[in-house]
């Protein structure tokens, strides 16, 4: 039998502690399935976190997370938290700044049945996750945004070869498993220092994967092109700022960005967490999608089977996906899919599947 598998499991905020038991559920039946068993670590994060030891990234969360090479992260509102817990980096912000998760991988697959409006859509988007344009994780401390006077608010782009460099192999080796194709997206012709060094690059990495076709898009075209063409794409590098904003395009032409799964991952340490947020407007209500999440766990199962040979858990990540696959195609959906089920018979219907 395969080693158990310690994996960390953190509800965080709004229809999270719906959608991850759900996805956690059906992790267990897939391992179990193939021989492996599990013990869950679940931590806090968030609003309940706030309620019970007063903080919204416990240091103990932090420390259990030390030990751990693989955990699910559920959504976080940190505009609802109380005034005194919204300033300084969101929750999510200060995990992926402690375990240097530079990489967040987001497919936008069309699944069979699902109503979609790209429905042969199949790329993914690599999107480098530690600098950038995004003002929460291009500095050491604090934050890349800030008010010289209450009339004038700056930010700061950060672009550095070393970490384009790590995200271009990243792309360039996940391209060599697909149909090898990469596309380069930047905006080069006004952002000519920052993300011309980006484009560069990529270019300069490129080069040392012959057999992949290397093509490149300013963003705003690539936003047309996605809506008009997102099915020719089919791995997308660029940097984070432009990473977020298009992938939550490619999965809503996909289907529903409630579908939307992606890792964060480092060298050692890979995490689980749906593209989408906390949602509070239908928490509570048993209808949120739970697809994302759990294609986003099932990533996180390649991920960790990549890293470490265990062919085990490539195989429940497999079936996962066939099941949820299998499940939609039958019309058992939640309501921002057309369907008509609640997100516990959603999961009923995958675990019933596996």
């Amino acid at each position: 039998m395969t080693q158990r598998c310690r994996i960390g499991l953190i509800n965080g905020d709004g229809i999270g502690p719906e959608v991850v038991p759900a996805a956690a559920r059906i992790v267990d039946v897939a391992l179990t399935r193939t021989g492996c068993s599990v013990e869950w670590i679940p931590l806090e994060i968030g609003r309940a976190a706030i309620e019970s030891v007063g903080e919204a990234i416990p240091e103990q969360t932090l420390s259990a997370l030390d030990d751990l090479d693989m955990w699910i992260l559920g959504p976080h509102d940190s505009a609802g938290y109380p005034p005194e817990h919204r300033t300084g980096l969101t929750p999510g912000a200060v995990i992926r700044k402690r375990f240097d998760l530079y990489a967040n991988i987001r497919p936008a697959v069309a699944y069979p049945g699902v109503p979609a409006l790209s429905p042969q859509m199949d790329l993914i988007i690599v999107r480098e996750n530690s600098e950038g344009l995004y003002a929460d994780r291009n500095m050491v401390r604090g934050t890349g945004e800030f008010m010289p006077t209450p009339d004038v608010a700056l930010a700061v782009g950060v672009i550095t070869r070393a970490a384009t460099e790590r995200i271009a192999l990243s792309a360039f080796e996940l391209a060599m498993t697909r149909r090898k194709q990469v596309t380069i997206v930047h905006k080069a012709n006004v952002l000519t220092m920052t993300t011309g060094l980006f484009r560069d690059v990529c270019r300069e990495i490129g080069q040392r994967y012959p057999q992949v076709q290397i093509t490149e898009q300013h963003v705003d075209a690539m936003a047309a092109h996605l809506v008009r063409r997102g099915h020719e794409f089919d791995v997308v590098v660029t940097e984070s700022l432009f990473g977020d904003i298009l992938s939550d395009l490619a999965a809503e032409l996909a289907g529903s960005l409630g579908s939307a799964a992606s890792v964060n991952s480092s060298a050692d340490k890979v995490m689980a967490q749906a593209a989408h947020g906390a949602a509070p407007d239908i928490a509570g209500q048993n209808i949120a999608n739970p697809v994302g999440i759990i294609g986003s766990a099932a990533m996180m199962l390649d991920w960790q089977a990549a890293r470490t040979g265990d062919r085990d858990l490539a195989v429940a990540a497999t079936l996962i996906r066939d099941a949820v696959g299998s499940t939609l195609s039958k019309g058992i959906a939640t309501r921002d899919l057309d369907g008509l089920a609640t997100t516990t018979e959603f999961a009923d219907a995958v675990v019933a599947a596996l």
